[in-house]
């Protein structure tokens, strides 16, 4: 049953941030083959199976009106929240459904153009709305916060459109993205605003996460596993490259190349690493808009990882994890990709997909990248394209996502 429901879906995927720039929700975009008709009861009790209760909201869109009609007559309130745009309450039909669905106890959530906020009658069925500010209520909410900032008391406090408790996407500013979290209290914002955070950065280096490097001396002194501190090195995007630079330096005088992360923690041991994690941390990054910049990479990584399905080959994991690790680390480094990877002695494969957009790791690169688009059928093109089957691709997914945390791992070193 779900193996069938989940072969003839396409799916692709936004995070959703919290004050804290953790993922609080994943918002699943959801589409259907026009010639396979797909059961929403059945398309529920897979989500629900393979979505554990401490993984983030699950918020489903789906771009299949007929699928919609069918997931507002069947959710419940164990469900997944469900979206409903503004542009389909016009329908009667489907206006009804969204009634009922709301006394069963399925949490929707409204969803309108810029400007747009649902009136009073149809607000009452939604748990939270998904609101996309006009150009002129992006720059109210900017004055807002700087008056805020500036501690401003000559003239009438201004009323920043923003609200607390809701969803806003589509906001390309870090200041009004701190304005919505910070300041007003939304509850998430669907999407970052990486290009606008990685520009403050363009006159200085983007430095290694304070927080990862404190995670990792803490794990060294309490003497954890090699598996822990691999993880938590790995889910550090710049640490991670600047790690494997430094192992394969010439001051260490190491008589061969280091090409893992791995294999550098066991040829250098724990004691030089604390003393280069010790020489990091004066210089770290304390910025949390950097950190859903890092989490993106990282769920990349993984995702690929899933996808690419090793088995028992521990080191193909590793060595396919860091390939999608190391995808957008030039977006980091603020350089050419090519110049940053020049820099360490990569496997052949990660070189011939991340530069020559070839070789075997190469379509499951192009599937991960794709997922991160509300257009599910160009996911869907890919996988015929490489002959690569939906359903394993749409299960590497939710594996993912499903592995996301909304709080921030703090102290778990496993």
């Amino acid at each position: 049953m779900a193996q069938t429901v989940l072969g003839n879906i396409s799916l692709g995927y936004q995070l959703l941030w919290n004050q804290l720039r953790q993922p609080v929700a994943v918002r699943l975009f959801v589409d259907v083959d026009a010639d396979v008709p797909v059961d929403a009861r059945h398309l529920l009790a897979a989500l629900n199976e393979l979505w554990p209760e401490q993984a983030p909201v699950l918020l489903l869109e789906i771009h299949s009106p007929a699928l919609l009609r069918d997931v507002l007559e069947h959710g419940s309130a164990s469900d997944p929240w469900v979206q409903v745009a503004e542009t389909c309450l016009g329908d009667p039909a489907l206006s009804q459904r969204v009634q009922q669905a709301h006394q069963r106890g399925l949490q929707l959530v409204w969803q309108g153009e810029p400007g747009q906020r649902p009136d009073q009658a149809s607000d009452a069925y939604f748990h939270k709305r998904i609101i996309n500010l006009t150009a002129n209520e992006a720059l109210l909410g900017l004055r807002s916060s700087l008056q805020k900032q500036h501690d401003q008391e000559s003239g009438a406090p201004l009323q920043s459109p923003v609200e607390a408790g809701q969803i806003y996407e589509a906001i390309a500013s870090s200041a009004l993205a701190e304005h919505c979290l910070d300041q007003q209290g939304a509850w998430a914002l669907a999407g970052w605003s990486t290009e606008d955070v990685l520009h403050n950065y363009r006159q200085q280096l983007i430095q290694p996460g304070q927080a990862a490097i404190a995670r990792l001396v803490e794990a060294i002194d309490a003497d954890v596993s090699l598996d822990a501190i691999e993880l938590i090195l790995s889910e550090e995007p710049v640490l991670a490259y600047g790690f494997l630079r430094y192992v394969n330096s010439a001051g260490l005088g190491l008589r061969s190349e280091v090409e893992s992360i791995r294999r550098g923690l066991m040829v250098l041991g724990y004691s030089v690493l604390k003393a280069w994690l010790l020489t990091q941390l004066p210089h770290a990054a304390s910025d949390l808009n950097l950190q859903p910049v890092r989490t993106a990479l990282v769920t990349r990584a993984h995702l690929m990882e899933h996808l690419l399905d090793a088995g028992e080959e521990d080191d193909l994991r590793r060595e396919v994890y860091l390939c999608g690790l190391l995808s957008q680390i030039d977006v980091l480094l603020g350089e050419p990709l090519a110049t940053s990877l020049e820099r360490l002695p990569l496997p052949e494969r990660i070189h011939a997909a991340l530069l020559q957009h070839s070789g075997p790791y190469q379509p499951y690169l192009e599937i991960a990248a794709a997922l991160e688009s509300p257009d599910t059928r160009a996911t869907h093109a890919l996988c015929n394209e490489h002959q690569i089957d939906m359903e394993e691709v749409n299960r590497a997914l939710l594996r993912t996502l499903a592995t996301l945390r909304t709080r921030p791992a703090r102290g778990r070193l496993i």
